[in-house]
């Protein structure tokens, strides 16, 4: 019995919602164009989804993926289809002879190794004469420097020209296709296997003025070959995944409904810090005038406080004015005080 393969964010793995679903299983539709009736080398096979997509048109598949727990997956997952295998190698020790291979795909694989030149060899190595690679990578200028973006699993990844000069070193013929996930109205014919195709690429503030070519891609795909007549066998054709269930645009649409409740969420979040903030502003207010009223009630206390006190000194003083004259009253009343009067008008006593 075969587990589950988890999603760790290096390496697709089928159930994967959002654009990276997309992204993956078109390149290996596309790839599926180039693989009838062909000896196909996945390298890097993941999962083994794709493999096992190839394996329907060609004569025969081979999975490598360095990932032991990867090919062990495959290998159960995959059981039931008789021209395909899974082997566990290093992308730069392909164990495939020299030679016997028609088509080798491999996506998403160069950034993610150092040892790209040494990639590219094995891959050149283990190909016929008319044989094809098809080859997908990030291109680091939208990918990376438009965006201010850094993928962890990463290790080197390149600019258009870069990569060409890779490719040219070891098969000097090659095709370029352009990928972008995005969300497309498709027009399509009736009867399957129509030979042309259209695309139209608009701006929205412009819906008049059209191109024909897809602008700015995230993803470069490359087929090279030393055989011209290998790449021209399979005539360009505009290709487009059109999703039947509209998964990913659901998906975009509930999380943009998540997003919309969560702004409502944030609105009514920021409403409510506005009225606690007004609320503590009528509160301090009320603080400040209490403390005022506390202030002013204490102010009038300490006046009449020394008021009363002014008052008492005031009283406290008559009192012993008062009392000095009562005493002088009361000595003026005795016999002695009047026997000293002549005397003390005399100027004898005093």
């Amino acid at each position: 019995m075969t587990g589950e393969l988890p999603f760790t964010g290096e390496r697709f793995v089928p159930g994967t919602p959002g654009e990276i679903w997309v992204e993956h299983w078109h390149r290996y539709h596309f790839a599926s164009r180039w693989a009838a009736g062909r000896r196909v080398l996945d390298v890097a096979c993941g999962e083994g989804y794709g493999s096992a997509l190839l394996a329907r048109h060609a004569a025969s598949v081979v999975g490598i993926d360095i990932s032991q727990q990867a090919i062990d997956h495959a290998r159960g997952a995959y059981a039931g289809v008789a021209n395909l295998e899974f082997r566990c190698a290093p992308c730069t020790a392909l164990p495939v002879e020299a030679a016997t291979i028609d088509l080798a795909v491999s996506f998403e694989t160069i950034e993610h190794i150092e040892a790209q030149e040494e990639f590219l060899d094995e891959v050149a190595r283990v190909l016929g004469p008319e044989g094809v690679l098809l080859l997908s990578c990030p291109n680091k200028l939208e990918y990376s420097d438009k965006r201010g973006y850094a993928n962890e699993f990463h290790v080197r990844e390149l600019y258009r020209d870069e990569l060409a000069a890779l490719v040219a070193a070891r098969l000097p013929l090659s095709a370029w296709f352009a990928q972008r996930p995005s969300f497309f109205s498709v027009i399509a014919p009736e009867e399957a296997g129509a030979a042309h195709g259209q695309l139209v690429e608009v701006r929205e503030a412009q819906p008049s003025s059209a191109r024909e070519t897809l602008s700015n891609p995230l993803y470069f795909i490359v087929a090279a070959s030393r055989s011209r007549e290998a790449l021209e066998a399979v005539a360009p054709a505009l290709s487009v995944l059109a999703d039947r269930d509209d998964w990913v645009h659901r998906d975009y649409e509930k999380v943009m409904g998540m997003l919309e409740h969560s702004a409502g969420q944030v609105e009514a979040l920021k409403a409510g810090m506005q009225q606690r903030d007004a609320d503590i502003a009528s509160l301090a207010a009320d603080a400040q005038a209490a403390r005022q009223a506390a202030a002013s009630a204490e102010a009038r206390a300490r006046e009449e406080h020394t008021a009363r006190l002014a008052r008492e000194a005031e009283v406290a003083a008559r009192d012993l004015a008062l009392a000095d004259r009562q005493r002088e009253l009361d000595r003026r009343r005795g016999w002695r005080w009047w026997l000293k009067l002549p005397l003390v008008r005399l100027g004898i006593l005093r």
